[in-house]
């Protein structure tokens, strides 16, 4: 398997995760959905495995996703959305919050680039 394989597993794993975590799943309880192994089930979280079409389709339904969630932004060849700098446990907690916190998260985050920038302008000011 080369390297851009290895890539596009794991991409394709942590959407696997991240929609497993939202649908608040443990690895147990999605495995025991599927009739698979909890250890299967991590495995095609961390791009080990990949499933067969069968698989693919049957974990879309049991979380409630659509294949594009899995794959559009790999087809379409543009960047992935969760690259290998994407911080896991950070998305896995946003997900579970209500629309209220992730408001909150969403401001913080907005005011915080603000930030950013006028310290970057000071920074080249100097």
């Amino acid at each position: 398997m080369d390297s851009q394989e290895q890539i596009l597993r794991r991409n394709i794993g942590k959407r696997i995760k991240l929609a497993r975590a939202k649908a608040s799943f443990t690895q147990e309880q999605l495995a025991e959905k599927l009739s698979l192994s909890p250890r299967y089930i991590s495995q095609l979280e961390r791009g080990i495995a990949f499933g067969s079409a069968t698989t693919i389709i049957n974990v879309c339904k049991a979380l409630n996703i659509n294949s594009d969630f899995l794959f559009s932004d790999l087809i379409n060849n543009k960047t992935p959305i969760l690259d290998d700098f994407t911080d896991d446990k950070f998305l896995e907690i946003y997900l579970k919050l209500n629309s209220d916190y992730k408001e909150i998260i969403f401001i913080v985050a907005n005011d915080l680039l603000k930030k950013q920038a006028k310290d970057e302008i000071k920074t080249t000011a100097k």
